[in-house]
């Protein structure tokens, strides 16, 4: 059976901090910045964001709608990579009910690897991320940390060797790990498929995430432990990421291929895998049929298509 959660706001919710400026250009949009190429010293944009599920009989055709429109991204092999993640949390998991409750600021903060974690060391450079939602915008900011050093800021919460212009990142790290007391919570991997506008549509970017699997312990990114896949294999989590509003070539796609907008969190997928929370409305069962969507209704806002808006709100009433 799923729930439907409700918590109060904890009390110790303080006020959003002050927004770096993220606005992105041509050469500033996630696929330029991505963590296989070298990133300016802090890298920060914003976003909308809106999420789908995918049955596997469904990829061939859309897949072929995707190349034909769209470039694939040039990082990877041919567009395809690993992203491997370690999330942060309290005691309480108080990040994960901000983001189940849909509060209008909530953030995250991770330790990301792209590419093949067989390979990780002390050495290789992950991102220190803080991730984060204001109203309709998604917001994230990163800096390219040796994989040792990112370990010694947030697990041992020490301060690190930094440029001038991440010192103001690195101590709100800091801020966080100490002040909420951060521990590391739940690890997720996938392999990426990507793809980025041209044209009309530059800085529009859809990712296919697929094979979702993650673990609860052994926090280690390189650690030979096993993990579990958190979303049906039969299922891939695509999604569209637009400076401004997705074009309506993209909505109408997904409304052909009767995919339905869903509010997946991959984190808070982990955590109710693995029993660390109730399973939410947001939970995707483990049956591969896909589950009735549970969509935040500024997600849909952000559709050029009235159709889908429509759809998207009409869930979130029923």
């Amino acid at each position: 059976m799923r729930l439907r959660l409700g918590r109060k706001k904890p009390p110790d919710q303080v006020e959003p901090p002050a927004i770096e400026d993220g606005s992105t250009s041509a050469d500033d949009n996630d696929h330029a910045g991505h963590a296989l190429r070298a990133p300016s010293a802090l890298h920060a944009f914003n976003r909308y964001e809106i999420k789908y599920l995918v049955p596997s009989v469904k990829l061939p055709e859309l897949r072929r709608e995707l190349q034909a429109r769209l470039d694939d991204d040039d990082n990877g092999v041919g567009g395809s990579y690993g992203v491997w993640s370690v999330y942060y949390d309290t005691r309480h998991l108080r990040f994960y009910w901000e983001k189940i409750e849909g509060l209008r600021f909530r953030r995250k903060l991770r330790i990301r690897h792209y590419g093949d974690r067989s390979t990780v060391g002390d050495d290789t450079t992950v991102y220190v991320e803080i991730k984060q939602r204001v109203n309709r915008v998604t917001q994230k900011r990163r800096i390219a940390l040796p994989y040792g050093q990112a370990r010694e800021l947030c697990d041992l919460r020490r301060q690190i060797d930094h440029l001038p212009a991440q010192a103001g990142f690195v101590n709100e790290v800091l801020g966080l790990v100490s002040g909420f007391d951060l521990r590391p919570t739940a690890t997720t991997g996938y392999q990426r498929e990507a793809y980025v506008g041209r044209d009309a549509d530059l800085g529009l970017r859809v990712t296919l995430d697929h094979r979702v699997r993650g673990r609860d312990r052994d926090f280690d990114l390189a650690a030979d432990s096993e993990n579990r896949l958190i979303i049906p294999a039969s299922l891939s989590v695509l999604e569209f990421k637009a400076n401004d509003r997705v074009p309506y070539w993209l909505t109408d796609l997904a409304a052909a291929l009767d995919l339905s907008i869903v509010r997946v969190s991959k984190y808070c997928q982990s955590i109710e895998a693995f029993g660390q929370a109730p399973r939410s409305i947001f939970h995707i069962p483990d049956d591969p049929a896909i589950p009735d969507a549970a969509v935040d209704p500024d997600d849909a806002a952000i559709s050029d298509d009235p159709a889908v808006a429509s759809a998207a709100a009409a869930t979130v009433k029923a």
